[in-house]
């Protein structure tokens, strides 16, 4: 029983050992050892795809603060209009964060160097920072921390009075 097993070769299986006429079994139907080409490899297949992948970092680099526009928009809308801690931090962070990068926009820039299309990319990566700055303003201004009326500025106009308050969805 164990010779037929032992006998007996599957398509997955590969008999490394050497047959009696010093072949390995394998190399009798035509393959070669495990990795072997038939052809050489050129240079332009490997120099093209590593061009390809330089392009594909470089629109990553670019499409990455655009990316995190949607995350931004659901942290925005968990942590509410209420002045306090964790809106406050909130706030600050996705306003710092397009800041610090538009600060370091010449690296960036530098690493963007090896695409073809750096202007648009760099163009690209200016635009989703903007919008990123401009969510963390329109939630400062959701939730009264900037000066928009001019009794903000003046301490001799008065407030606008409001013309009803709720409190947990009754009219009071």
């Amino acid at each position: 029983m164990a010779a037929a097993v032992r006998g007996r070769r599957f398509k997955w299986s590969l008999e490394l050992a050497a047959a009696p006429g010093g072949r390995p079994r394998g190399a009798a139907e035509g393959r070669g050892p495990l990795g072997f080409a038939e052809r050489q490899l050129g240079e332009g297949g490997v120099h093209e795809s590593d061009k390809i992948l330089m392009e594909k970092r470089c629109w990553d680099v670019a499409l990455a603060p655009l990316k995190q526009i949607p995350m931004n928009l659901f942290i925005m809308y968990m942590a509410g209009n209420t002045i306090s801690i964790f809106p406050a931090m909130m706030v600050c962070m996705m306003g710092w964060r397009p800041l610090q990068a538009l600060m370091s926009l010449s690296a960036t820039l530098k690493a963007l160097e090896s695409s073809s299309r750096r202007a648009l990319q760099g163009l690209v990566f200016l635009v989703g920072n903007g919008l990123g700055l401009a969510l963390a303003l329109y939630k400062c201004q959701a939730m009264g921390l900037l000066p928009t009326r001019p009794s903000d500025w003046l301490a001799f106009v008065a407030p606008p009075q409001r013309m009803e308050f709720t409190g947990g969805g009754l009219i009071l």
